[in-house]
C-alpha cells in the first residue's frame, strides 16, 4: 500500500505535466469477484506497451533474472504481479495506474471486487468519467455486478463498458455475449437516464478484443476496448458548468495580500468578473488569478489558483466562490442518497459530521426514507442502513451549507459522512435538493429572552444529566434532588424515562436506532427548558456515548452536567425493583441495557455518584455543593 501512495504523491504531476496537451480519461474497473479486473489492465499496459519505462526495465529484469522468454512470459510476469499487490492488501484501498498512448493520457482506478470492500469502489468511482464493468461470461450478472452498476450511475457516471469477459472459456459463444447484454440492459433501464453502454466480448488472458479487434469473434462488429477508450468523448461538463470554486484556506502573506485559494470545481474565472461568495451572499470583482509563478488570464476547472478581490469581503474556509449571476444554493436541511461504509449501522438521529469540499459541520441523520435494493433497484422500508447498503435520507445540519445538487455538479454536491468518535468515513453522499421546509422555516425573535427569563428565578438554566444502568438509583437521585431545590425556591423539572415513555416517546421501543431517537427527542425538550430558565434533571439510561454528546453539545458551554450514577451490574441485579433483569435473562425481554446491548460507561464525567456506598440524600447534597460551587443556583 506505500508503494502505491508513493507512487501517486511521487509521479502523478510529473506524468500530467509530460502529456499535458493530451485529453485525460479518468476510469475504473469494477465488478465481482475474480471476474478479470487485474488480467485486463495487466493486458492493457502490457498489448499496447503503455507503461512507464522504470516499469518496463523491471519487467525485463524480472525476465533476465528468471531466464524466461517470449511475450506471454512477460504477461504473465505482469499479471502476477497485480495480484501479487492484491494478496499483501493492496485491495484494502484503490490502487492508482497511469498510462497513455498517442492520443490521451489515463488515469485508472482498480478496485477490489470484494462485497466487503464496496465503499473502496465508491471511492474510485466518485472521480472516475468512465466505468469499465466485469463481468465472467460463465456466471453472467450477479448482486455485485448490479451493486457496482447502481453505485457508478449514482455518482454521476455516464459512460459504461460492459466487459463480458473470459469468452475463450465459453467457446466466443455469441448467443452467451447476447443474453448476458441483453439481462444487462433491461436491468439498466432503472438505472439514472444518459447512461452510454458499450459492450464488449473479450478474453482478458488471451487478448481478445483488447487492442485490436479479434479473429476469433467475426460476429462483433463493435471497437475494441482500447479504440474505444482512446476515442470516446470526455466530457467537458465541469468547464461550461456555472463557476464554482470552495476556499480551501484564506492566504494572506502579509499586510498587502489578501487571497482565497482552492481548487476552481467548475467553469472558469478572470479578472473583472463578477462573483458571489456563500453562505454571506457578498458580492464582489475578482481582481487577480494567481497561481505559482505569475497571474492567469483565465482559471479554469481543476486548476489550483488564488483569487484576490477588488473588496474586502468576509471569506472564510469553506465557503464556496460563485459566479454572481449564477450561484450555487444554500441551505442547511436536504434530502439525500447514502452509501454506507461502516461496519456499524447508520441510525437515524444520531449526530454525524458532514464534510463537504472544505467546510465541515455537524449533520443529523433525521429520517431514512428507505432503502434501494440493489437486486432490482426497488425502494424497501428500512430503519437502519448497514454497510454497503445504499438509502435515501434527510439530513439536517448545524449551519447553512453553499450547494448544487450532486446530479448537476459533482463536485459541490457530494459529501462524506464522520464519526465524531472515531474520526472514521463512515457514509458518502450525494445531495439532490434542499428541502423546502429549510426555506420556510425561520427563527421568531423574542423580547423575553432566555437569560431575562432565568434572572427572574434566580438561578441559571442547566441540563442534570442523570445516566446509569437500570436500577441504579439514577429516577431516586433526581427526585431526592429536585426536592432539595424546590425547599431552596429553585425552578425545576424532572425528565424521567418511564414516564416520557408513556406519552412523547410511546412510540419508541428499545431497538438501538429507537434509543437515539429516544434520546434525540428527550434532548430537544431539555434545551426548550433551558430556554425558559429551568434546571432540568433528566433520567434516562441513555447508554450511548454518541447520544449523550449530541445532548451535550445542543446545550450553552456549561450547561450540560454529566452525572454518572455508578451501580456494578451485580448490584443493580440485586435490587431489580422492577423485575426487568429477571426477565431478561430469561428472555423475555430483548436488548435490554447490560445483558444483552451494551451500556457505554461516560469516561469524563462532571460527577459520578457511588450508590454502592451513598444514600439518595447524600447523593443529592453532593450535587447541590457540586452546583454551588459553579455558581448555577445564583442569577
Amino acid at each position: 500500500m506505500s508503494h502505491q501512495s508513493d507512487l501517486i504523491a511521487d509521479d502523478i504531476n510529473a506524468y500530467l505535466e509530460a502529456h499535458e496537451n493530451k485529453s485525460l480519461l479518468r476510469f475504473i474497473t469494477c465488478g465481482s469477484v475474480d471476474d478479470g479486473k487485474s488480467t485486463l489492465i495487466g493486458r492493457l499496459l502490457y498489448d499496447s506497451k503503455m507503461i512507464f519505462e522504470d516499469q518496463l526495465e523491471a519487467l525485463e529484469s524480472d525476465s533476465k533474472r528468471h531466464g524466461t522468454q517470449g511475450d506471454q512470459i512477460d504477461f504473465a510476469l505482469l499479471v502476477d504481479g497485480l495480484a501479487a499487490e492484491r494478496e499483501q492488501g493492496i485491495t484494502i484501498d484503490v490502487a492508482y495506474r497511469f498510462f497513455s498512448t498517442d492520443r490521451r493520457k489515463f488515469i485508472v482506478a482498480d478496485t477490489p471486487g470484494h462485497e466487503q470492500y464496496t465503499r473502496n469502489m465508491a471511492t474510485g468511482a466518485s472521480t472516475a468519467d468512465l466505468a469499465i464493468l466485469m463481468i465472467d461470461a460463465r456466471k453472467g450478472i450477479l448482486t455485485q455486478t448490479r451493486r457496482h452498476s447502481f453505485i457508478a450511475s449514482s455518482l454521476g457516471i455516464r459512460k459504461l463498458i460492459l466487459c463480458i469477459n473470459k469468452m475463450d472459456l465459453v467457446e466466443y459463444d455469441e448467443a452467451v455475449f447476447n443474453n448476458i447484454e441483453q439481462d444487462f440492459l433491461e436491468f439498466a433501464n432503472e438505472l439514472n437516464a444518459g447512461i452510454e453502454i458499450q459492450a464488449i466480448p473479450v478474453s482478458a488472458l488471451a487478448g481478445d478484443n483488447i487492442t485490436s479487434i479479434s479473429d476469433n469473434t467475426p460476429w462483433y462488429t463493435g471497437p475494441s476496448l482500447m479504440e474505444y477508450l482512446e476515442t470516446v468523448p470526455v466530457g467537458d461538463e465541469r468547464k461550461a458548468a456555472p463557476f464554482r470554486m470552495p476556499v480551501q484556506w484564506v492566504n494572506r502573506p502579509n499586510l498587502d495580500f489578501r487571497g482565497f485559494s482552492g481548487q476552481i470545481a467548475s467553469g472558469s474565472i478572470k479578472p473583472g468578473d463578477k462573483i458571489k461568495t456563500l453562505p454571506s451572499a457578498k458580492e464582489t470583482t475578482v481582481e487577480r488569478v494567481v497561481v505559482h509563478g505569475g497571474d492567469l488570464a483565465e482559471g479554469i476547472a481543476g486548476q489550483s489558483v488564488t483569487l484576490t478581490f477588488a473588496d474586502e469581503v468576509d471569506t472564510s474556509r469553506g465557503d464556496v466562490i460563485c459566479a454572481a449571476n449564477d450561484p450555487a444554493e444554500v441551505s442547511d436541511q436536504f434530502q439525500a442518497r447514502i452509501l454506507w461504509m461502516s461496519d456499524d449501522a447508520m441510525l437515524p438521529g444520531r449526530r454525524y459530521l458532514l464534510k463537504t469540499g472544505a467546510k465541515t459541520v455537524t449533520a443529523l441523520v433525521s429520517g431514512l426514507k428507505y432503502r434501494i435494493d440493489v437486486n432490482d433497484l426497488q425502494d424497501r422500508p428500512a430503519k437502519t442502513l448497514n454497510l454497503n447498503e445504499v438509502g435515501v435520507c434527510t439530513l439536517s445540519l448545524d449551519q447553512a451549507i453553499a450547494f448544487d445538487p450532486y446530479d448537476v455538479n459533482r463536485e459541490t454536491g457530494g459529501f462524506i459522512l464522520i464519526d465524531r468518535l472515531t474520526n472514521n468515513t463512515v457514509g458518502l453522499g450525494m445531495l439532490d435538493f434542499a428541502l423546502r421546509r429549510a426555506g420556510n422555516i425561520h427563527w421568531q425573535a423574542l423580547d423575553v429572552d432566555r437569560e431575562t427569563l432565568a434572572s427572574q428565578k434566580d438561578q441559571k438554566p442547566a441540563v442534570l444529566w442523570f445516566t446509569g444502568l437500570s436500577g441504579s438509583g439514577k429516577s431516586t437521585i433526581a427526585n431526592a434532588l429536585q426536592k432539595k431545590l424546590f425547599s431552596m425556591g429553585k425552578h425545576t423539572f424532572v425528565l424521567d424515562g418511564d414516564n416520557v415513555r408513556h406519552g412523547l416517546n410511546r412510540d419508541l421501543g428499545f431497538t438501538d436506532e429507537d434509543r437515539v431517537e429516544n434520546i434525540r427527542r428527550v434532548s430537544s425538550v431539555a434545551k426548550l427548558m433551558t430556554d425558559a430558565g429551568l434546571i432540568t434533571l433528566v433520567s434516562f439510561i441513555s447508554p450511548f456515548r454518541s447520544e449523550r454528546r449530541m445532548a451535550r453539545n445542543l446545550m450553552s458551554e456549561g450547561e450540560f452536567i454529566e452525572i454518572h450514577v455508578d451501580t456494578p451490574l451485580s448490584v443493580a441485579e440485586e435490587r431489580d425493583v422492577k423485575g426487568l433483569y429477571k426477565r431478561a435473562r430469561a428472555g423475555e425481554i430483548k436488548n435490554f441495557t447490560g445483558i444483552d446491548s451494551p451500556y457505554e460507561a461516560p469516561k469524563d464525567p462532571e460527577i459520578t455518584i457511588d450508590t454502592v456506598n451513598n444514600t439518595p440524600e447524600s447523593a443529592a447534597d453532593e450535587i447541590v455543593r457540586w452546583m454551588e460551587a459553579k455558581g448555577l443556583l445564583d442569577a
